[in-house]
């Protein structure tokens, strides 16, 4: 297939171009490179240096033509959506219009879009479903939430179809030591250099932890499976911060000093999300467990 990538220089996106292409696929990549790094995208992919907000997309789409369209590109940091909510919503907003009037107008069949389990605020039961949503917490939730709501009705409006998907914590080489959400990449960064962890509160607040290949393989499955679905990506498998920490420990067979700080203010304590509804609509479940995953990411971090 033709597929275009938003956000491809990204953690994620990368790992997804690498995917694509070694299946076939001819692969074309839009990046402002905010967060993403060009240096990770095969020479292998079309690659365009451009925003999402660009009203130029459009040309982008008229030479390729992409039968699916990957939207990773998003303002995904939680505090700057609190703090800027306008650019949160220029980018989030704006962003995915442009993408859904560019694929409506060039014959684009099918949107598969990140959202977040942002966009369930404060679970009052586990495992998180996806009808639990609408609790939006903050801008980034906010403009998540109506990312979907603009797939939905692009295609109830010129028949587009869409997945949604829900990303969990996902975690693997090349994710960003610095951000929001990757405390995997912290951690493991913080052993590779020796120095002490700091953990928000008692370290007993559980996430559920997806592997990076899991997710790129998660994504393509949807190219020809479910339709016009939303669905939690996730292992559906809570682990503790603590229990991650020590298996990590475990990897590195380093000795490291733990530090505990205050829970983080709008933190919440127990995440983890039912994965039945995307085992049953793409007839597939993740690969990897946390302890092959985590070795896998340690070993790329030490190279």
């Amino acid at each position: 297939m033709q597929i275009l990538i938003t956000g491809g220089a990204g953690f994620i996106g990368t790992h997804l171009v690498d995917r694509l292409l070694a299946g076939g696929h001819a692969v074309t990549v839009i990046d402002n490179e905010s967060t993403g790094n060009r240096s990770n995208v095969s020479a292998d992919a079309n690659y365009y240096h451009m925003d999402v907000r660009d009203p130029k997309i459009d040309d982008v789409f008229a030479r390729v033509k992409p039968e699916v369209v990957v939207h990773l590109a998003a303002q995904s940091v939680v505090p700057v959506s609190v703090r800027e909510p306008q650019l949160d919503a220029e980018i989030n907003l704006i962003g995915i219009l442009n993408v859904l009037e560019a694929a409506r107008r060039h014959g684009t069949r099918k949107i598969v879009y990140s959202s977040s389990a942002a966009v369930y605020g404060e679970p009052s039961s586990f495992p998180i479903r996806e009808e639990q949503a609408g609790q939006l917490l903050s801008p980034y939730a906010v403009s998540k939430f109506a990312g979907e709501k603009y797939l939905a009705a692009y295609q109830h409006l010129y028949g587009l179809a869409f997945t949604v998907f829900r990303f969990a914590n996902v975690y693997g080489p090349r994710q960003l030591p610095k951000s929001d959400g990757g405390v995997i990449a912290i951690f493991a960064d913080a052993i590779q250099k020796g120095l002490p962890l700091t953990i928000n509160g008692d370290g007993e607040q559980t996430r559920d932890f997806i592997y990076v290949a899991d997710v790129a393989e998660a994504i393509e499955v949807a190219f020809t499976k479910a339709d016009n679905s939303v669905l939690n990506l996730s292992t559906g498998h809570p682990t503790s911060i603590n229990a991650l920490i020590d298996e990590l420990v475990r990897l590195s067979g380093r000795h490291v000093e733990r530090h505990h700080a205050p829970n983080r203010p709008g933190d919440i304590r127990f995440s983890y999300l039912c994965n039945k509804k995307m085992a049953e609509q793409l007839a597939w479940t993740p690969r990897y467990s946390l302890r092959a995953g985590l070795e896998l990411t340690w070993n790329a971090i030490k190279e």
